[in-house]
């Protein structure tokens, strides 16, 4: 389902909120954001920009489940099924666009806190194209330091190896495509391309920007890095704490293309739409690896854990070491996860009480914890700063395979 499409069905639906009043895209806009909470907005008048801008298009499972065409209960597993079996989107020339100035600045790019290093775009899809690996699709965020340069947070992953590679050239990509929207948080191996994982999910087509085959977005722009390097940041980031400043690569925008009525997507930083995008396909990842060793029910990134640092796993034990063989790999699944927490498939784990009833009635410390040091997330201000170490816990929250499952029931009216 196209951005714009989506956005006319919730409407239809009652589900988006309109605002008509002129609202500034420095600060003002975030506070309308987040007073949404995970409702889906639409702002029609932002002040110096002819385009309007949605926010919380894909913050939560319903949402998702209605872009895709499916049931809530099914998301993951319909995630799952388009990894394993993506499939590759018709490519056609590009059609429906015009060309406009290479202006960031007629673009409403928000600043979204005062403590930001500049205005960001937040919801921009980065496409690169290699003649061995093809098409990869990946989220950075880009701080715009320039009419027509922006600096951009790359990790060293995919797009990384791709520039090393000499794929220099590249597009950006904002208000895509639901399932790509999903399709571009997930991680996979290099050699699988996130745009045929989309197509999997719900059907798109690319269209030709230039020699670079892309997803039918909003607005294309497209970019070119170059040799030079910038600060990037601060930045607020899924933990709702500040990313440190770092020297990023800077690209420069060649060209803008803009279907009509071209709508921008701004992801609110630290926001919900921010960390279920991030956070949920790292679900379907966990579900993926444990499913390898256990049973699985159900996988939570939980919103206390930021949705990245907390999970809870939900099994159906089997054996005895079931437990503590679900922790082992869903740290696999999720390497930035700092702590998961191993439940039996009685437990909602969605509701933190029941959580804790289980940590209180089935968990010995001594017995049901699996501690380790290693690399976690750069996301987690308690970690190192440069080496990324930190210490995992695993917390085997199941019954005790040697006692009568009959005492540790809760007893129900």
């Amino acid at each position: 389902m196209l951005f714009r499409d989506f956005i006319k069905k919730l409407e239809e639906m009652g589900m988006l909120t309109l605002v008509d009043e002129e609202v500034s895209p420095d600060q003002e806009i975030t506070r309308k954001i987040h007073e949404q909470g995970e409702n889906p907005v639409m702002f029609t008048s932002v002040k110096g920009s002819e385009f309007p801008v949605a926010a919380n298009i894909c913050s939560n499972r319903k949402l998702l489940s209605i872009a895709l065409g499916i049931e809530e209960r099914n998301v993951l597993k319909t995630i799952l099924s388009a990894i394993e079996n993506p499939e590759p989107p018709e490519i056609t020339e590009k059609t429906g666009y015009t060309e406009m100035d290479a202006d960031l600045d007629l673009l409403p790019v928000p600043k979204f806190y005062p403590t930001d290093g500049g205005r960001y775009i937040t919801a921009g899809v980065v496409v690169c194209n290699d003649e061995e690996y093809g098409l990869n699709a990946s989220y950075h965020r880009a701080m715009v330091i320039g009419k027509n340069r922006v600096v951009m947070r790359i990790l060293p992953r995919d797009f990384h190896k791709y520039i090393e590679r000499g794929n220099k050239r590249f597009l950006f990509c904002i208000g895509n495509p639901i399932s790509v929207i999903v399709s571009a948080a997930i991680s996979v191996e290099i050699e699988k391309s996130e745009l045929d994982i989309a197509n999997s999910l719900h059907p798109i087509r690319l269209m030709n920007f230039d020699g670079i085959p892309g997803p039918e977005a909003e607005i294309v722009m497209v970019c070119e890095i170059t040799d030079e390097e910038h600060d990037e940041g601060p930045f607020v980031d899924i933990t709702q704490t500040l990313d440190i400043v770092r020297k990023q690569p800077v690209a420069e925008i060649k060209k803008i293309y803009v279907k009509k009525d071209a709508i921008f997507h701004a992801i609110l930083p630290g926001g919900c739409e921010h960390r279920f995008i991030m956070g949920m396909p790292r679900e379907a990842t966990i579900y993926r690896e444990v499913s390898k060793v256990c049973d699985v029910v159900d996988v939570y990134l939980t919103p206390g854990g930021c949705s990245w640092l907390h999970g809870v796993v939900s099994i159906r034990k089997r054996h005895e070491d079931d437990g503590k063989r679900a922790i082992e790999y869903a740290f696999k699944g999720h390497k930035s996860m700092k702590h998961v927490f191993v439940v039996d498939n009685d437990i909602d784990i969605r509701d933190p009480s029941q959580l804790e009833w289980a940590m209180a009635t089935r968990f010995q410390g001594d017995r049901d914890m699996v501690i380790k040091r290693e690399k976690g997330s750069s996301l987690d201000p308690s970690a190192d700063p440069v080496t990324r170490d930190t210490t995992k816990i695993g917390f085997d929250l199941t019954i005790p395979w040697d006692k009568d499952r009959k005492f540790f029931k809760r007893v129900m009216f």
